[in-house]
């Protein structure tokens, strides 16, 4: 008998992660690293996707930063959520991905100051316990999942998905 164990994920918690998009219909959900070349690769797959839905998709990102191999990861995601406390996180989430090879403290600062970010503020505030929390959360929730292991992974209407990161993958994925 085939195995049709399918993993799924604990449902978004509104007002706690970050989503965009229309609250009805079908939703991606993606762990993801700042500074993995992957996620990068998901994240623009996943920009097309919202572009090309006509009744649009529901987007969410919980943080997974792979801090063994990627040394900056776990602070681009503490930025992401800085930012966030001053209502910027997609933003600065959409600025770290286009800007993947400068996520140093200082190139943080900049996009801070870019974003007009209250960049004392930011840089307290992504030092911060709050912020750490927020993101031990997201990789808690990953793990107890069973399936991420790695960035990017994306689950489906809660529905871990295994197939390529590319926008005509996921769209046939979301039909």
């Amino acid at each position: 008998m085939p195995d049709t164990h399918q993993s799924t994920v604990a449902p978004l918690e509104e007002g706690v992660d970050h989503v965009r998009g229309p609250a009805t219909g079908r939703w991606i959900l993606e762990y993801g690293d700042y500074e993995c070349p992957y996620s990068r690769q998901a994240f623009r797959a996943i920009e097309r996707v919202e572009r090309q839905t006509p009744t649009g998709v529901r987007f969410a990102f919980r943080h997974f930063p792979l801090t063994e191999i990627h040394p900056h990861a776990l602070a681009a995601a503490a930025a992401a959520e800085a930012a966030a406390l001053q209502g910027r996180f997609w933003e600065m989430h959409d600025l770290l991905f286009h800007r993947q090879h400068a996520l140093e403290d200082e190139a943080l600062r900049t996009y801070a100051h870019d974003l007009g970010l209250d960049v004392v503020r930011f840089d307290r505030d992504r030092l911060g316990g709050e912020v750490l929390v927020r993101i031990d959360r997201d990789v808690a929730s990953g793990r107890a999942t069973g399936e991420v292991q790695g960035t990017p992974t994306l689950f489906i209407d809660g529905v871990v998905y295994g197939g390529r990161y590319d926008a005509a993958t996921l769209l046939e994925a979301l039909a």
